[in-house]
């Protein structure tokens, strides 16, 4: 007995390619640069003068207006020295008022007049000190911003200088990124500085920012470790939704001119 074996044919299709016509015209592409996002104010508040916090006007997070009451240290201690200024500068009027009085029937001299002058002007002047000093107990919002973290609390002994929250005009913004050395030179290669060029910002769930940036400024110099420079755009936040520390991605456009497609 035999074995036939029945041979299978197989068909091999030729492939198909696409074929396409290239074209030219102007485009440009979107490069990302991961950036850093500060408050264009962004300040430590801190106590002027030694004492007890008294009370505490407003609250983590809260929008805070301009001039308005934030801490008060107990004041008492400069109450007292400004009524002791006070008093001495009444006394030292007086004497002076004696001295102008004979001085202007030449029984004392000009100079012991003008030494009397000189004791008012100094008693005055400490007035202004005492009053200068009771004033850093009351401490005021110097700009319109939002507050952060409370960092003391009511009845905290405060040291001259002491910390006690930090505040943030996020009105604007600077936006920070890292643009590479290379690409750098690429732009001063073509007389293109970028400064007054608009960026967009993508907002860290990656949605686009809805205020375009411009930038501002080359910071500094080339970072030897990284090679990289750091540029910073300016952008509005009247809404408020981005706030300090905050991270994104610079989107900036770099056009290609007759470009072949």
């Amino acid at each position: 007995n035999g074995c036939h074996q029945a041979k299978t044919e197989t068909h091999e299709e030729m492939p198909k390619y696409a074929a396409t016509t290239p074209f030219r015209e102007d485009i440009s592409l979107t490069k990302g640069y991961v950036s850093q996002i500060h408050a264009i104010m962004h300040i430590e508040v801190r106590s002027l003068e030694k004492g007890y916090l008294q009370d505490i006007f407003v609250d983590e997070g809260q929008l805070i207006k301009k001039g308005q009451p934030m801490f008060k240290i107990m004041p008492n201690i400069y109450q007292a020295e400004l009524l002791k200024t006070q008093a001495e500068a009444q006394k030292t009027n007086i004497e002076y008022l004696n001295t102008k009085g004979l001085a202007d029937k030449n029984i004392v001299s000009a100079n012991e007049l003008a030494l009397a002058k000189a004791k008012l002007d100094k008693a005055k002047a400490e007035v202004n000190m005492a009053e200068t000093r009771l004033g850093f107990t009351d401490i005021k919002a110097p700009f319109e911003g939002i507050m952060d973290h409370l960092v003391v609390r009511v009845g905290s002994l405060l040291d001259e200088g002491a910390l006690l929250t930090t505040l943030s005009d996020v009105s604007q913004l600077w936006v920070y990124f890292n643009v590479p050395e290379a690409q750098y030179l690429d732009f001063k290669t073509h007389k293109k500085d970028k400064i007054g060029e608009t960026v967009q910002l993508k907002m860290a769930d990656g949605e686009i920012f809805n205020q375009t940036g411009v930038i501002e400024a080359i910071v500094g110099d080339f970072n030897n470790t990284s090679g990289n420079i750091q540029f910073r755009a300016l952008f509005a936040n009247p809404d408020k939704i981005l706030r300090h520390g905050e991270t994104g991605t610079i989107l900036m456009a770099k056009p290609y001119p007759n470009a072949m497609l």
